[in-house]
C-alpha cells in the first residue's frame, strides 16, 4: 500500500486525524477575512464586464507581426474609446471595443488593416447589442437561484435542514470569493465566467454531501453511546474522507489548470481564461468550505440541541471518572499500595512460629491476592504405596 493510501485507511480508522471542528473559529475566522477582502475588491474595482454585457464591437484580425500596444493605440485613436487586445495562438489579435455602432466599427476596421498590414476582408467584425447581455445575466441569476432553492429542498429531505443551512452557506462563501477574485485579478467577465459560475456550484456541493453522508451514518445512533460528542463525530467524518476530497479536489484541478496556465497564458485562449480561472478558483474555495466551513457548522448547529447538550454532559462525565480510575491506579503504582491491595512483589510477613504456607492476616477478612498455601505433609504420606493407606 502506498504512503498516502496508507494515510488514508489510518484516517479512516480513526488512528491520526486533525481537529478540523475543535479549531473552526480560526477558520471561521480566516473565511472572514478572505470574504471581507473579496467584497471590498468588489466595491472598489467592479467587474470588467466583457463587451457581451456592454455592447460593441469585437474584431478578430489574421496572423500580423504588430505588438498589442501598438494595435492598443491603433484602435482607441480611432474609435476615442478603451480598447482590449488580445493575442491569439495563431498570431491574430482579438479587439474589443464596447459602445461601437455599425458605421464606427467599419472605420476601425479598415484603419486596423491598413496599419496592421493585413487584408480588411479577413478581419473578421462581430456587433452585440447590449440587450443580449442583459438577458444572459439576468438568466444566469434566475438559474442561480433555481439551483440554491433545489439544493436546500433536496439537502433537507435527504439529510436535515441544519445541513441544508450549511451548504447554502458555503455555496455563497464559494461565489463570493471567485467573484472577488476576478475582480482582484481583472479577468474580463464573459458568459463562459457565467458557465463556470454555474459549473463550480456542483464541483462545491460534491465533497459537501459526501461528508456529510458519512456524518449521518456515523452519528445515526449518537446520543445511544458515551464515547463521542456531536463534534467528535463530525471531525472523525471529516478525516475519514479527507484523503479521498483531496484527491478528488487535485485531479479536477490539473486540467483546469492545464487550460488557465497553458491554454489561456500562453496560447492566449481568450475564452478559456474566463471558463479556466472561475473553475480553478471555485474547485478550490469549494474542497476548502466543505472541510473548514460547512461541517463545522453543521455541528455547531448541532450542538445547540438539547439531547446533543446532554450527550456531551455524559461523554465527558465519563471521561472524568475514567480520569480518576486511571489517577487511583497510577497513584497506586507509585505507592505500591492500595486499600484492600497488597503489592506485587512486596514479601510476606509471616509471623513467628507460625506455618510459612498461611500469610499473616489470614482470616481477618483482608482481601489480597490469592496465594497458594503449602499442604501438610501428613496428606501425602499414604501415596504411591500399594494399599494407598496411612500408617
Amino acid at each position: 500500500m502506498s504512503r498516502l493510501g496508507n494515510i488514508g485507511a489510518r484516517l479512516y480508522r480513526g488512528e491520526v486525524g486533525y481537529d478540523f471542528v475543535g479549531k473552526r473559529k480560526f477558520w471561521y475566522g480566516v473565511s472572514i477575512l478572505i470574504t471581507i477582502t473579496a467584497i471590498v475588491g468588489l466595491a472598489v474595482r467592479g467587474l470588467n464586464m466583457g463587451i457581451e454585457f456592454q455592447g460593441g464591437a469585437v474584431l478578430t484580425t489574421p496572423s500580423t507581426s504588430a505588438s498589442v500596444p501598438h494595435a492598443t493605440e491603433i484602435a482607441e485613436k480611432t474609435s476615442g474609446r478603451t480598447a482590449i487586445v488580445q493575442k491569439l495562438g495563431n498570431g491574430g489579435m482579438r479587439i474589443q471595443i464596447a459602445g461601437l455602432d455599425t458605421a464606427k466599427s467599419t472605420e476601425v476596421k479598415e484603419t486596423l488593416a491598413d496599419e496592421l498590414k493585413v487584408d480588411a476582408n479577413q478581419v473578421d467584425t462581430q456587433l452585440v447589442g447590449p440587450s443580449w447581455g442583459e438577458q444572459i445575466a439576468n438568466k444566469a441569476w434566475l438559474g442561480l437561484g433555481i439551483f440554491m432553492v433545489l439544493v436546500v429542498i433536496y439537502l433537507a429531505i435527504a439529510f436535515e435542514w441544519r445541513m441544508a443551512l450549511a451548504a447554502l452557506i458555503a455555496l455563497i462563501h464559494d461565489i463570493t470569493i471567485t467573484v472577488g477574485i476576478y475582480s482582484l485579478v481583472g479577468f474580463e467577465v464573459t458568459p463562459g465566467t457565467v458557465i463556470g459560475l454555474l459549473t463550480i456550484l456542483g464541483y462545491s456541493l460534491y465533497d459537501t454531501v459526501v461528508v456529510f453522508d458519512g456524518l449521518r451514518d456515523g452519528s445515526r445512533n449518537a446520543t445511544k453511546q458515551t464515547r463521542y460528542t456531536y463534534s467528535e463525530i463530525a471531525n472523525r467524518s471529516i478525516n475519514s474522507t479527507l484523503v479521498r476530497s483531496i484527491n478528488t479536489t487535485v485531479v479536477a484541478l490539473m486540467p483546469v489548470a492545464g487550460l488557465l496556465f497553458i491554454g489561456g497564458g500562453l496560447l492566449g485562449g481568450g475564452m478559456l481564461n474566463d471558463i479556466a480561472l472561475s473553475l480553478f478558483v471555485g474547485l478550490a474555495a469549494g474542497a476548502y468550505s466543505s472541510i473548514f466551513i460547512a461541517t463545522p457548522l453543521v455541528a455547531d448547529l448541532k450542538e445547540r440541541e438539547p439531547q446533543m447538550k446532554a450527550l456531551a454532559k455524559r461523554v465527558r462525565a465519563k471521561r472524568l471518572k475514567s480520569e480518576g480510575r486511571e489517577g487511583a491506579q497510577d497513584d497506586q503504582d507509585e505507592h505500591g499500595a492500595a486499600v484492600g491491595h497488597e503489592p506485587q512483589d512486596a514479601p510476606h510477613d509471616f509471623g513467628p512460629g507460625s506455618d510459612p504456607g498461611t500469610p499473616a492476616g489470614a482470616g481477618t477478612g483482608v482481601v489480597g491476592p490469592r496465594v497458594q498455601r503449602r499442604q501438610p505433609a501428613s496428606r501425602g504420606r499414604g501415596r504411591n504405596r500399594p494399599s494407598g493407606k496411612r500408617r
